[in-house]
């Protein structure tokens, strides 16, 4: 698959998991290398478990699942997209509410993707963790 090719896919799967509110985990999976690697700004600290590194397309699907179980997504914009060669950019704002405090995060991300032969290879998210984990604490009682 060539590299324009693969980058309309990434654009249409953005679209997708926007508009089914994150219930289209299998236009990533179905992109994705075998070996692909998953990293997160979160790293996977207490909070924020779903972040943990994923290597593999059964532990990229088990990042989804995890998401799922802790956050339901409210809006996920992607406002520009930047290619360069094998590399992808992805900036704009999302907002998920966390299903155990109520709590939501409204963020800017950033995704970085690298490509490799067709396929995704590697994504790093970065966003606005202080707000994530302020979503996902509990209020004092």
């Amino acid at each position: 698959m060539a590299v324009e090719e693969l980058v309309a896919k990434i654009r249409a799967a953005y679209k997708r998991w926007h508009d089914t509110r994150g219930h289209s985990v299998a236009d990533w999976t179905d992109l994705m290398a075998d070996d692909v690697k998953i990293r997160s700004v979160a790293d996977g600290a207490d909070g924020m478990k779903f972040s943990a590194p994923r290597d593999g397309i059964d532990a990229a699907t088990g990042y989804f699942s995890a998401l799922a179980d802790e956050w339901e997504m409210i809006h996920h914009t992607v406002e520009e997209l930047l290619v360069d060669g094998d590399r992808v950019a992805a900036f704009g704002r999302c907002a998920f509410k966390n299903l155990r405090t109520g709590k939501t995060a409204d963020t800017p991300f950033a995704h970085r993707w690298r490509l490799r032969d067709g396929r995704i290879a590697e994504y790093f998210e970065i966003y606005d963790t202080a707000k994530a984990f302020a979503a996902a604490t509990p209020d004092p009682a």
